[in-house]
């Protein structure tokens, strides 16, 4: 059985990085993210460093896009890794704008070093269609491209396949495929990256795998279930008005990519839909310079979107381009929208990154507006243990306190969540994607969640095996 290392993501649910030792010369790495949260250590800089023997990493396999699962990309190139950086069509899009970020926020602002890691990045990224299997390139020939369909130096035959999650645009699973040259011996491992849940805007749903020998599954939610994601733009749209109602604006923590273009369109359906002047005139403010850029990528990608929205396009309507749609870009703008919708509280939605409150201009929002009861803050995504977003949603409602920037902030402020609009597949769904392979695997790693969630689909998972009469080997993180 090929051993799989987690260098981070086992635990915990951001810091993704997995490897996939292949033989004792080469191996696979897959994702490599940042830690956010509890997961994060105070000597957050030592812990970004690549601390791992990377010599014998071949390729380097891209889910998606999110900062916990690509964040310390630079830091595998400047540790001097030159192999390829395999991903989706539109991930290859994507990435660079996410690197640009992570570099400025994390690494460094000199424009000429960022260009330099760009175009290094630019040189190693390979591209691949959903649904077909690529050959790894052979250990002799690492920074170059041109052995992708040559196998792996003779040692074995290394192949893989990306498929739709259904996450944001552009994720996948990762499906490796890998022959020993001497044994002829063959093992299926399937990576699940972040699996998405039915009924997401935009997306079409993941179909699962044939079958693996091997899964490396995510469990953010492994121990609950949605509410019926039919509903939550019926959910979405009562929140608002309650907002409305009192006289305030709606902050909305989002992540720039993904969640951001889903509300958009959600929202556009509800405007598209609904009778009420109040509704009609209703400003959507975007305040993210990035998402911005991404929502522009997504408008260009339209080809990936699921048939519900090309649908859409087709009789006319711009579900990401709409006429109650304002971005805010340049800083003093962002300053000034601030200050105007905290003092005259006019109806507004704000959609501002980041999506757990751990950062960027949703900050200057909530210290502006949560002491103040006529404004709302609406989670719409998980947030994680030890993030001022799980502090405000978790005390928020009986009237706590939160500490952001080293000030302590009286939660006066109206606190909803809906979870039905979760970019993650729920304890269900996840159940869903090992019962519809045909062939089940013989061992199951559950990464990418908090120690409740992960014994909890552990339980699930066993439950499963046992009344189909299956043995598993499930491995609760390392």
């Amino acid at each position: 059985m090929l051993e799989i290392i987690h260098h981070g993501g086992a635990t915990g649910v951001t810091g993704s990085c997995h490897q996939l030792v292949l033989n004792q010369n080469e191996s696979l790495l897959v994702d490599c993210g940042l830690f956010q949260g509890e997961d994060a250590t105070e000597d957050s800089f030592e812990q970004l460093q690549i601390e791992f023997d990377i010599s014998t990493v071949r390729a380097l396999i891209i889910t998606h896009v999110h900062i916990d699962h690509v964040g310390r990309l630079p830091y595998l190139l400047a540790a001097g890794f030159t192999g390829p950086i395999i991903c989706s069509i539109p991930t290859a899009k994507l990435l660079p704008l996410v690197i640009e970020d992570a570099l400025k926020i994390g690494f460094t602002r000199n424009t000429q070093l960022i260009e330099r890691f760009q175009a290094q990045l630019e040189k190693q990224i390979i591209s691949v269609p959903y649904g077909k299997w690529h050959n790894i390139g052979s250990a002799s020939d690492v920074s170059g491209h041109s052995s992708i369909g040559s196998g792996m130096g003779g040692r074995g035959t290394t192949r893989i396949k990306l498929k739709r999650a259904g996450h944001i645009l552009g994720s996948s699973y990762v499906e490796v495929s890998y022959q020993d040259a001497v044994t002829g011996q063959k093992e299926r491992v399937v990576f699940s990256g972040d699996l998405g849940a039915p009924y997401a805007p935009l997306l079409p749903a993941p179909k699962s795998p044939h079958g693996c020998d091997q899964l490396v599954l995510e469990s953010t939610y492994g121990d609950r279930r949605h509410p019926d994601r039919r509903q939550r733009r019926a959910t979405l749209k009562a929140a608002v008005e309650q907002a409305l109602a009192n006289g305030g604006t709606v902050m909305v923590p989002a992540f720039s990519i993904g969640r951001t273009q889903e509300l958009l369109y959600e929202l556009e359906t509800i405007i598209h839909q609904a009778r009420s002047p109040q509704w009609q005139s209703l400003e959507i403010i975007v305040d993210s310079p990035l998402a911005s850029r991404f929502t522009q990528v997504y408008r260009e990608l339209k080809p990936y979107w699921d048939k519900e929205a090309q649908g859409r396009l087709r009789s006319g309507r711009h579900p990401l381009n709409f006429a109650n749609l304002y971005t805010v870009d340049s800083h003093a703008e962002h300053e000034q929208t601030v200050e105007y919708l905290a003092k005259t509280g006019r109806p507004a939605v704000v959609i501002a990154a980041s999506g757990m409150c751990a950062g960027g201009r949703i900050m200057n929002y909530l210290k502006a507006m949560l002491g103040d009861e006529r404004h709302q803050v609406l989670f719409v995504g998980y947030q994680g243990a030890g993030t001022p977003g799980r502090d405000i949603q978790q005390y928020g409602p009986q009237g706590g306190w939160v500490n952001i920037d080293g000030e302590r902030i009286d939660i006066k402020a109206g606190v909803t969540s809906i979870s039905g609009y979760s970019a993650h597949a729920d304890q269900k769904n996840l159940l869903n994607f090992v019962k519809r392979m045909r062939r089940w695997p013989h061992t199951i790693r559950l990464v990418h969640g908090e120690q409740t969630a992960r014994a909890a689909l552990k339980s699930e998972l066993e439950k499963l095996y046992k009344r189909k009469g299956k043995e598993v080997k499930v491995v609760n993180g390392k």
